[in-house]
């Protein structure tokens, strides 16, 4: 038997060996740091025997799947921890997920934030004791009759619903058992005690809200007590940046149930909303895009058509007018057509770039909805490139440039590209997506972008470019698509007649950037913790006073202010100085200018930079000349 290593060499083994064979063969620094073992690509326990030729790698902690193996045996112990602790306790699913792993437990008793450090302290002590884990393969009715005869009935009713043909995989740790498919770690040891538990939450079995009801302990689990402490700060600080909280203090927007998943944004949000939208608008339009507008309401055939209704049809709002059924638009992609559709386009007409800050409704679940981030009424920054196969990349390569003058404009300088392909479900022939998927990755390669397969991913309609970017504390978020469609043109008869003289169906490229701008503001506010730029900041300048003698005068200078088109209020309050200053430093406004007797008497102001201890006390005149070129924004400089 042949076992080809990543470094190129080959083992030959006469007999089956497992994983920790080859980690002994390796030498010492290999069992102590092997966790699982890579068989032909695939993660396997370190204790399964390899009986075939093979290429075989060893997973330590710093292999890129590792981490969810460490989260996956967390949930492990922590159930066995909980059973020990709360005799009784039924567990049911416990997966490890992004950031950390969760198990469902069904239990009389609640539990408890204060249960979580006794279940971590019983947690740690099963990793002490070294318990070894194996895997057994168990006939189907004995495994049934076990857990049913230990009052694990929703184990049992797991086992009852996986194909005949499935295997019935039980993994022993210690002397306590658990139905799973694996892989795990060869002894609760190797876990390590880089975990903590974060918070019990209800949950549903199966997820379906006419099941019993369930109680989730969640935790996070890395593969060191530093990556650990990591995450933990980048929490704290997140908590700091919550927009939901930064919202309120800066009185931008808030969120009421009578309208859930709705914003209603307060002046100064709404300047702020404008604002971005005034740059997008500049930005598109230098860039040469035609600004439309389409209904709201739109009849469900079209939706038909374009094949939406059998895609999204349980997340769209429907109204009856007229015995029809009308849609909320989920998206602007149809409407787009239809503007398109007027009129004969000829090849001299594209590219045509077709954007609309379109306002969307989607019906979310109400459990997913979460401040700006995920809400059921938002207006995308959308386009449509309607152009030419020979077309697309060029209007890839200028798409990408845009996109990223616009994040750096924005402050964001870290995108990672995914390259998202066809989907299970989808519409078009495979013949069509081999196209669609060959156009995208050559217009990718032209534009010398980097990008991580994101295998399934794609819209139903065509491949997809996802632009993923990272903020000041770490964090991924996925705003800006690209897709690639031959499907929409097709189904809704949109053509263009060619330098031939003949009809021919036009490429649809759909384009955002912001994504929607109610999440992108939502993340807009956590990069900057508030502090926006001073060209974005909805309240730029606060004028205050520090005696009410200099009001007449905090009112001339708010006066020019104006006039050179700056954002500014006044503070005439008679509160000390310090406590306007405090007041107006949560509120994030970037520029106080104070003013007093002297400054009256002087014509100067004193400049204080949020965040910053010092002043500047220059002339009113240089004040306004310095701000002023600030408040351009980035593409009007």
């Amino acid at each position: 038997m042949s076992i080809r290593l990543p470094d190129g060499r080959t083992l030959a083994y006469d007999h089956p060996v497992t994983g920790a064979d080859l980690a002994a063969d390796l030498g010492p620094h290999w069992t102590r740091v092997a966790l699982a073992v890579r068989v032909d690509g695939a993660m396997k326990d370190l204790l399964l025997p390899i009986e075939a030729d093979a290429t075989v790698s060893l997973v330590t902690a710093d292999d890129p799947g590792a981490v969810e193996l460490l989260r996956h045996d967390a949930a492990h112990v922590m159930a066995e921890a909980v059973q020990e602790l709360y005799p009784g306790t039924q567990v049911t699913i416990g997966p490890a997920i992004e950031n950390g792993f969760y198990y469902d437990f069904a239990r009389t008793e609640p539990f408890t934030p204060e249960d979580l450090p006794r279940i971590e302290e019983k947690m740690r002590e099963i990793v002490d004791r070294d318990e070894p884990i194996r895997r057994e393969v168990w006939d189907r009715d004995a495994a049934i009759l076990h857990f049913k005869s230990i009052g694990e009935h929703y184990k049992a009713e797991i086992i009852e619903d996986l194909p005949a043909d499935e295997p019935i995989s039980v993994y022993r740790q210690g002397e306590w058992l658990d139905l799973c498919r694996g892989p795990h770690l060869a002894s609760t040891a190797r876990l390590g005690k880089a975990f903590k538990l974060m918070k019990v939450a209800g949950a549903y079995w199966r997820g379906d809200s006419r099941n019993a009801q369930l109680q989730r302990i969640y935790g996070t689990a890395w593969a060191s007590k530093k990556q650990l402490d990591a995450y933990l700060t980048m929490l704290e600080e997140a908590e700091k940046r919550d927009h939901r909280r930064l919202g309120r203090e800066m009185n931008l927007f808030h969120l009421q149930e009578e309208a859930a998943g709705a914003v209603f944004w307060h002046p100064l949000g709404w300047t702020l909303y404008r604002t971005l939208q005034a740059y997008m608008r500049r930005r598109l339009e230098a860039e040469g895009y035609v600004e439309v507008n389409t209904p709201q309401l739109i009849d469900r055939t079209l939706w038909e058509r374009s094949g939406h209704w059998e895609k999204f049809r349980e997340h769209m709002f429907t109204a009856a007018a007229e015995e029809k059924i009308l849609a909320l638009k989920p998206m602007n992609c149809p409407g787009h057509v239809q503007i398109f559709r007027q009129g004969i386009k000829s090849y001299r007409d594209l590219p045509l770039r077709m954007a609309e800050f379109g306002c969307c409704h989607r019906n979310e679940p109400s459990g997913a909805l979460h401040g700006l981030m995920r809400v059921r009424a938002f207006t995308q920054d959308d386009a449509h490139i309607f152009c030419t196969e020979d077309q697309i990349t060029s209007e890839t390569l200028a798409f990408c440039d845009l996109l990223q003058s616009i994040y750096r404009d924005l402050g964001f300088t870290e995108v990672v590209v995914k390259f998202s392909d066809r989907p299970a479900k989808r519409a078009g022939s495979d013949a069509t997506w081999d196209k669609a998927e060959g156009a995208l990755r050559e217009a990718t390669e032209a534009a010398g972008l980097e990008t991580k397969l994101n295998p399934g991913e794609g819209a139903f309609y065509g491949p997809k470019l996802e632009f993923v970017l990272r903020d000041a504390i770490g964090r991924d978020w996925q705003l800006g698509t690209l897709q690639v469609d031959f499907v929409l043109p097709e189904r809704l008869e949109a053509n263009y007649v060619g330098e031939d003289g003949e009809k021919h169906r036009p490429v649809m490229l759909h384009r955002a950037i912001l994504g929607s701008f109610e999440r992108f503001i939502g993340v807009l506010i956590e990069h900057h913790a508030g502090r926006l730029p001073f060209w974005l900041a909805p309240l730029q300048v606060v004028v205050a006073t520090i005696t009410n003698q200099a009001d007449a005068y905090a009112v001339q200078v708010l006066a020019a202010l104006r006039a050179a088109g700056i954002r500014a209020e006044t503070d005439l309050r008679n509160e000390k100085i310090n406590f306007k200053v405090r007041e107006h430093s949560l509120a994030k406004v970037p520029v106080l200018l104070v003013v007093g007797a002297r400054e009256q008497e002087e014509g100067t102001v004193a400049i204080r930079r949020l965040g910053g201890k010092a002043q500047e006390v220059v002339a009113l005149a240089e004040a306004i000349a310095k701000l002023t070129m600030e408040s351009l924004g980035p593409s009007a400089t």
